[in-house]
């Protein structure tokens, strides 16, 4: 079973990288740009039958490593 992590900075937590992406972005003459942040992006295949089985599993690992849940969101997506 296959699922995608996402995760992304807190909306209250400033995202240097993504406003530089931004400013670079609006320099290039898309001044339409609102707003950028920058994430992080997971696939993760776990050999497993039962999806909530799984997704606790995948929510356990972002608990554990991947995510640093003091400036940190995460959202699990299951891929088909």
């Amino acid at each position: 079973m296959k699922f995608s992590v996402t995760v992304t900075l807190k909306k209250d937590v400033l995202d240097p990288q993504g406003k530089v992406v931004q400013n670079t972005l609006i320099d290039m003459g898309m001044s339409n740009l609102k707003n950028i942040r920058q994430g992080k992006h997971f696939e993760i295949e776990v050999d497993e039958d039962n999806e909530a089985v799984a997704k606790t599993k995948i929510d356990t690992m972002c608990k554990k490593l991947l995510v640093n849940l003091i400036i940190e969101d995460y959202k699990i997506n299951k891929v088909e």
